[in-house]
């Protein structure tokens, strides 16, 4: 989706905007051997409103789809809640059919999106997608896999959030979530939705046991990394409609 003026001209940037954007960039595996690594440069804007910069969680969902790249290549993915969107980059750029997902009233962090994979020169899909609202966007999804980055920061949300993870991973029974957060106070809450929604969690990791220890000086928090599937075993079969 390119998110035009209201002339259809590309929206330009204000100065102050300009003045708080800078560059990231973050290497995978020998950067300068394109058979054996790569880099990905990242627009981070420091702009209030939506604070488009990289979190820790993407950084170390991003180092674990690296890691894990033969199971990302030929598959499709869906991140959500994107952002800057570097797991999402990392996995199309070891192979994966992407399509980067946000919530569709956030217009800026969709043109946003589009200006990632321009400068890195990546081809993906950017929808709009807004947690817990059934449109022809969430409809049309079928991933192997599904990436969050930091998407359980706000309680208020998890249930539309994994209402919407719970379809997807119904459209495709053998897909899979997987999702870094914070380990805060909400913790609780989400063990309780993933047996509200039918979900179990066949993997969990310190975010940082995977980590290169070059990249986890400037990371903090306790951080976890978690595998999320359908139980099968524990839930009705009938479909969310």
């Amino acid at each position: 989706m390119e998110v035009n003026g209201d002339d259809g001209e590309p929206t330009a940037k204000s100065s102050a905007e300009e003045e708080m954007t800078t560059f990231s960039r973050h290497n995978f595996g020998n950067s300068e051997n394109t058979d054996d690594g790569f880099s990905v440069t990242i627009i981070e804007n420091m702009k209030e409103e939506y604070g488009l910069f990289v979190w820790p969680c993407s950084i170390i969902l991003a180092e674990y789809i690296w890691q894990q790249k033969s199971r990302f290549t030929g598959a499709s993915v869906v991140e959500l809640g994107a952002g800057t969107s570097l797991p999402g980059l990392v996995a199309a750029k070891v192979g994966a059919d992407v399509t980067l997902t946000d919530d569709s009233s956030r217009v800026e962090v969709l043109t946003h999106m589009r200006r990632q994979c321009d400068l890195n020169d990546i081809k993906c899909k950017i929808r709009g997608l807004t947690w817990g609202v059934w449109d022809a966007q969430t409809f049309s999804l079928c991933p192997n896999i599904i990436l969050g980055a930091d998407v359980l920061y706000d309680s208020c949300a998890f249930d539309d959030l994994f209402a919407t993870v719970t379809f997807l991973l119904q459209n495709c029974p053998s897909s899979v979530f997987i999702t870094t957060y914070h380990n805060r106070s909400g913790h609780h809450l989400i063990g309780f939705l993933m047996v509200k929604w039918g979900l179990k969690c066949v993997k969990l990791l310190d975010g940082f046991s995977f980590m290169p220890s070059h990249k986890t000086s400037s990371l903090s928090g306790n951080i976890q990394l978690a595998e999320i599937i359908l139980d099968t075993a524990n839930r009705d079969d009938t479909k969310l409609m």
